[in-house]
């Protein structure tokens, strides 16, 4: 019992007496708190007491992608916290190849009668993907926030960080190292954060279409992309994420370079152990605690009547320089 109180006053940021409070059906509590620590007996997967069962969770959609990308379960974590001190349960909804889709999972959502949804990455961001399940949303008037650059025209407010800064940093640091083959590795053509990041590179410099190789967001993917880079040349590598700069790195070594004096590489997101690599990995930082709170204050507002704009939040982000870039190879 007093590991619970312990956790759940953790997890909500009150004294454990107020948590007993709350247990107890004490009064002396305000409502958002009670709600809040309810909320945390769900999260943490401890039963409600007998008296408190009825009372129904005020559930709220988490989508993501995927979890292999280490970004997605670090917004998990700061998303589903601010939900649950406002008293909201987080469902955590995962796609899974050859699994439940997107859409299955609104449809599931909206069965369960959801107060809201966050997207955190998906189908939002791609231009030619199906999109009519975010239209059902909207014609429920569910509240909806989407975290990462999205397509127009969806309608809903968002939280991104910004792709064009993030490449203005990466691909001034590498010219400041005297690298002039500057390659970019890059999500889908109907990506828009990733094109967003491309006509940022445009923007700096002279960047041949053979500069830029497209990938699946994997390390296959960034294996595969950064070879063909590196066999035109190429001695600097901007990445879309984290898991294509460790491809790019795995690639260079594959052909007997070594990262970073032969070939230095950048990543995106400043993911978790991306200090731990071998080398240490530069990358443009997300601010994710930020960005995941900004998002659930965004979906508060709505779930409590207030009229959020369709507008995007645009967050700034912070090159992190470690040991996988270097000054270029002279030739």
């Amino acid at each position: 019992m007093t590991r619970r109180l312990a956790e759940v006053a953790k997890k909500v940021g009150v004294s454990e007496a107020t948590v007993s409070r709350v247990l107890n059906g004490k009064p002396g509590v305000s409502e958002a708190t009670r709600q809040a620590v309810l909320s945390a007996l769900d999260v943490l997967g401890y039963e409600r007491p007998t008296q408190l069962r009825g009372e129904r969770a005020r559930l709220v959609g988490l989508v993501l992608p995927e979890l292999q990308n280490p970004i997605f379960p670090a917004f998990a974590e700061v998303i589903g916290g601010a939900l649950a001190q406002l008293g909201l349960t987080p469902v955590l909804c995962t796609q899974t190849k050859g699994g439940v889709s997107e859409a299955d999972y609104v449809e599931l959502l909206l069965q369960q009668q959801v107060s809201g949804v966050v997207f955190a990455g998906g189908l939002f961001a791609q231009a030619d993907a199906p999109h009519d399940h975010y239209r059902l949303l909207a014609d429920r008037n569910i509240p909806v926030v989407l975290v990462n650059a999205a397509i127009d025209h969806l309608g809903f407010p968002g939280v991104s960080c910004d792709d064009a800064v993030a490449v203005e940093q990466a691909w001034r640091h590498l010219a400041s190292l005297g690298h002039e083959r500057i390659g970019l590795v890059l999500g889908p053509a109907d990506h828009v954060p990733s094109a967003r990041k491309l006509a940022a590179a445009r923007a700096m410099g002279d960047l041949p279409d053979a500069n830029v190789a497209r990938a699946m967001f994997s390390i296959e993917g960034g294996h595969a992309a950064a070879t063909r880079l590196i066999d035109q040349g190429i001695t600097g590598i901007i990445c879309a994420s984290d898991p294509l700069a460790l491809g790019a790195i795995r690639a260079a070594r594959r052909k007997g370079l070594d990262v970073p004096s032969r070939v230095s590489v950048v990543g995106y997101d400043d993911s978790a152990f991306m200090n731990c690599t071998e080398p240490p990995l530069t990358t443009v930082r997300q601010p994710i605690e930020a960005m995941g709170r900004a998002a659930v204050e965004l979906l508060n507002a709505q779930i409590g009547g207030t009229v959020v704009p369709a507008e995007e939040l645009l967050f700034e982000p912070e090159l992190v320089v470690r040991g996988s870039t270097a000054q270029a190879p002279k030739a």
